[in-house]
Formats: C-alpha cells, sequence, structure tokens
C-alpha cells in the first residue's frame, strides 16, 4: 500500500511560525509533524510515500531528503504557488499513487490510531477515522451510523463526529470528479482546484463510505497554541497513549 499525505497548506493560522517553515515541518516532542507520520507510515510496511507540497515545498526535500532514513521512498507532489486542496491535490498525485487504494493523512495532524486496523470493504470508496469534536470545531463534520458514515444533517440520533484527516481511498473515487465538482471556480483551472468533500458525500449518498471512531490521542495543529499543548503531551513521555482526547483540545 501507498500513502499520501497531504503537505501542500499555507497555515496561515501559524503565522509567524508558517513565515519560514510549512506547518508539517513544525517540531511538536522534540520531531517534525510529519515525521510522526513517516515512522508509522514505515513500521505498518508502507514504502512508498508520496507528499504533495506548495507552500515552501523546497524546505521538505531538504529537511526529508529521499525518505531513506525511515526505509521509505519518498515522492514530491508540487503543485505551484497555490495549493490545489485536498481533491485537486489528490487528483494530481494520482498517477504517483497508483490504482490500488491507498492511505491519505493530514500533515498537520497528530493522532496515536493504529493505521494497521484501517481497511476498505468491497465496493466502499473511502474508509475515515473519525474523533470525537474538538472544541474548536464543535459541530462536526459527519455521523456514523453502524460504521457507514452518514451526511451530518441526516435524520438520527448518531453523535456527530469530527474528521481527523486519515482515511484509506479506492482512487476511483475520483472518477467523477468533473460531474460532482461542475463548475466550481477552480475546478477549470490547469490544473483543477476543488476539495475532496463534495466527492465523499456523493459517495456517503451512495452507502459507499465507512468510518472508524478513534477514542485516542489526536490534535489538529491549528494554531500556535495547539501545537505548544501537543509539544507539552508529547513531552510527557510515551503514556501519553493511554490518555484518551488528552491531546484533543
Amino acid at each position: 500500500m501507498k500513502a499520501l499525505i497531504f503537505a501542500a497548506g499555507k497555515g496561515e493560522r501559524m503565522r509567524p511560525l508558517t513565515d519560514h517553515t510549512p506547518k508539517p515541518l513544525l517540531q511538536a516532542g522534540g520531531k517534525r509533524l510529519i515525521e510522526w507520520h513517516l515512522e508509522r507510515l514505515a513500521r505498518l510496511g508502507v514504502r512508498d510515500i508520496v507528499i504533495n507540497t506548495s507552500w515552501l515545498a523546497a524546505a521538505f526535500p531538504a529537511a526529508l531528503g529521499d525518505g531513506s532514513r525511515w526505509n521509505v521512498a519518498l515522492h514530491y507532489s508540487e503543485e505551484g504557488a497555490e495549493p490545489l486542496e485536498t481533491g485537486g491535490g489528490m487528483l494530481k498525485a494520482r498517477d504517483l499513487l497508483g490504482t490500488q487504494p491507498f492511505l491519505a493523512l493530514n500533515g498537520d495532524v497528530y493522532c496515536d490510531f493504529d493505521l494497521a486496523t484501517l481497511g476498505l470493504r468491497d465496493g466502499d470508496l473511502a474508509n475515515l477515522v473519525l474523533v470525537d469534536n474538538p472544541a474548536h470545531h464543535p459541530r462536526g463534520d459527519f455521523r456514523l451510523v453502524n460504521d457507514r458514515l452518514a451526511s451530518i444533517d441526516s435524520a438520527g440520533t448518531a453523535a456527530r463526529l469530527t474528521f481527523a484527516g486519515i482515511g484509506i481511498y479506492d482512487p476511483t473515487l475520483l472518477d467523477d470528479w468533473r460531474r460532482v465538482v461542475g463548475d466550481d471556480a477552480g475546478a477549470n483551472e490547469t490544473p483543477p482546484r476543488f476539495k475532496l468533500a463534495p466527492l465523499l458525500h456523493a459517495a456517503i449518498a451512495k452507502g459507499r463510505v465507512g468510518g472508524m471512531h478513534h477514542r485516542g490521542c489526536w490534535t489538529d495543529v491549528g494554531t500556535p497554541q495547539r501545537l505548544a499543548q501537543l509539544d507539552t503531551v508529547l513531552g510527557s513521555g510515551p503514556d501519553h497513549r493511554t490518555a484518551p482526547g488528552r491531546a484533543n483540545h
């Protein structure tokens, strides 16, 4: 299996920290955020990892090289001066990812989820990891009903949960992107720029997206304050893994 790490964002809410350092290369617990992902993927046996880049793109190969120090091969999907959003970024990286299901992780999250447990059911186009809603995102993103994803506005009593930025995808999810996205402003650019969410919602409507509720350590490093909190948690030692939500501020 191959993996994609989303690392193209500008990290505007993290400034001035991201003025000269891309957010995934910021450190917490003595390591760059993206290195936590690389280590977990390497332990899982993933050997080919694609990193999409835009903001300060040259900093990634300078810091990470070819991936040999983690016994993986890193491939960089350069998007140019403006990030292509999640959907456009995944589409541009598709040739590097191949035709088999692949893992995709946001480069600016930390999570102790066991990636080995994340599979894709026959016929599904995606399986996403969800977490309890953090204070900065109380509404959540989806409902989880018997391991199937449902729209956040769907009927029922299932709890609303937040997408953790971790999932496994069948590349055919992208096949119908033009029809689903339509004439959205960035879709007509070259290369196209569009979000992945509309494709996921279209697949959810067909019952083809699964979900898993992770109750362990997770944080979305969206502000300098949350980066500092994560640094404190990771600096407290290996027992942070047994403290559900400890970094989920």
